[in-house]
């Protein structure tokens, strides 16, 4: 300090009486009480301050932005450049800012600064650099708790960026999903769970048991497959079907063990999927596998099952010949031996139909494609059942979409036959004074841009017989109805058309057959 400014702060501030130690002394206890550190450093800056009788009074610390002032008593005057320059070019005070040194541990935590109004005498001097040397410790101690928290919120933040993300993957899974402990309360819900009919919130779900949730399932079935788990410790998997959602839908479930540690299972994950469509898939592969082992089969036999049927149809009518020169000659012969004669006739006939049904359906012959109409399929096909007598009592309502595409590579004798069939199938399942529905309608996409459909009231087929109506021979009908070539038949021209057929029934409701065909070319 100068000597003229030094002479004008001793003028007009004389020196006051000595209060350094018990100063210092209350300061101590101020930073030794249990107030929290911030009150504790703010009341002794304003103690130093009156004691010391200076307007300002301030502790700036070292942070990332560079100096900070953390804490201050009086009017903030002096500026983080003035700081900066006294730390680091220390020199005797120039002007009336004073900055002195707080150490910590590994180095500087920051500076305890003042404005001054007077030159400090020792003593004064004295405590300033005291109360810096007490504040160095409490503010280290300080530094090092708020890097702590620092390192906790960032971590924290890290765990809950980490959770957010996996909670979002598990609510973005096609899948149900959902998390039980061993008192069988629910630890997560995803969001597929909170979805459609029979959607429960998180909200709702988290922390109640499985029962009071899935109340619809019976508890002790429930108890009985998370036992399971808990027990044995391996995947459990099944399938279910149900209604709740208006159709008969299929899910898989599965439950798997969860660990928390390496003792026992602590938890059981459980997964539910809906493989409807999948399961569908499954069985038309199947089906179509089915078909054509049966076509490679037909193909192998036919010719060989066609030369004995023709041996006994000839050998039948020289008989018949025989019989009729031995009657003409006067001799008489047995009664009923025309009758036998007919029933062999019938039956080699029969045989033929069934051989020629396995004919066309292992080896569907290459007819001649164009555009076609659906709709004047369906005419041309009532039309000639008209003059069928039983048709004709039957009540057969038609809603023809007059909008409907045509199917570009079609065959129109084909799928006459395949509407025939399916029209003289729901005649035979709805009786004499029953009711068929056939409709036509656009489809969704161009590989299903129509759809057909032949709905009757009749009395529908058992669920365990749906999978096998479309295989050669099996049928629903009385014995010497049918031979249960037709919808093999049926299903094997649908396919080569590049469409599919369907069947919804169930006993008692009737039934619906579908017929998706493309409108689009097909390569």
């Amino acid at each position: 300090m100068s000597p003229s400014l030094a002479a004008s702060l001793a003028g007009s501030h004389p020196s006051p009486p000595s209060r350094g130690l018990p100063a210092l002394a209350a300061i101590i206890a101020e930073l030794a009480s249990n107030q929290p550190l911030e009150e504790r450093v703010a009341r002794s800056l304003e103690s130093l301050r009156v004691v010391l009788g200076v307007p300002e009074c301030a502790i700036w610390l070292h942070s990332r932005d560079g100096l900070v002032r953390s804490w201050g008593a009086g009017d903030p005057i002096i500026t983080a450049t003035q700081v900066h320059a006294r730390l680091a070019h220390p020199e005797p005070v120039q002007d009336s800012v004073l900055v002195v040194g707080i150490g910590s541990g590994d180095g500087q935590a920051g500076a305890l600064t003042m404005r001054l109004t007077h030159e400090l005498n020792d003593e004064e001097s004295l405590l300033v650099t005291a109360v810096a040397n007490l504040l160095g410790p409490e503010l280290a101690h300080a530094a090092k708790n708020r890097q702590l928290e620092d390192e906790v919120e960032a971590r924290t933040a890290e765990i809950n960026r980490e959770r957010i993300f996996t909670e979002k993957i598990i609510d973005s899974l096609p899948l149900g999903l959902y998390v039980i402990d061993r008192e069988y309360r629910i630890q997560a819900w995803n969001r597929k769970r909170e979805t459609g009919m029979q959607g429960v919130s998180r909200e709702e779900a988290i922390g109640r048991t499985i029962f009071e949730i899935l109340h619809r399932q019976p508890p002790e079935m429930l108890r009985r497959e998370f036992d399971d788990v808990f027990t044995t410790g391996r995947i459990q998997e099944y399938q279910m079907e149900s209604l709740a959602t208006g159709e008969l839908r299929t899910y898989r479930i599965t439950k798997i063990p969860m660990r928390l540690g390496d003792s026992a299972v602590t938890h059981v994950i459980t997964i539910g999927e809906d493989v409807t469509d999948w399961k569908e898939a499954q069985q038309r592969f199947a089906q179509a596998e089915k078909l054509a082992a049966i076509g490679q089969l037909a193909a192998g036999v036919m010719h060989e099952i066609n030369n004995p049927l023709a041996t006994i149809a000839a050998c039948a009518e020289s008989l018949g010949f025989k019989l009729e020169d031995v009657k003409k000659a006067g001799s008489a012969i047995p009664t009923d031996a025309n009758e036998y004669l007919q029933i062999i006739d019938n039956e080699v006939s029969r045989c033929k139909q069934i051989v020629d049904g396995l004919l066309d359906f292992s080896r569907p012959k290459q007819a001649l494609k164009e555009r076609v109409s659906p709709n004047d399929v369906i005419e041309r096909t009532l039309l000639l059942l008209k003059h069928h007598v039983r048709f004709k009592r039957l009540t057969v309502i038609t809603e023809l979409d007059a909008d409907l595409a045509r199917v570009p590579q079609a065959n129109n004798e084909q799928l006459v036959q395949v509407f025939m069939a399916l029209l003289l199938n729901a005649m035979d399942a709805v009786g004499d004074r029953g009711q068929i529905t056939i409709r036509t309608r656009r489809g969704t996409t161009p590989d299903e841009g129509v759809i057909a459909e032949v709905i009757d009231q009749g009395h529908g087929i058992a669920r365990s017989e749906l999978s096998k109506i479309f295989e050669p021979f099996y049928t629903t009908k009385a014995p010497g109805r049918g031979t249960g070539l037709g919808l093999s038949i049926c299903y094997g021209i649908i396919q080569e058309h590049g469409g599919r057929i369907e069947v919804d029934s169930a006993l008692g409701q009737g039934s619906t057959f579908r017929v998706l065909l493309p409108t689009v070319e097909r390569r």
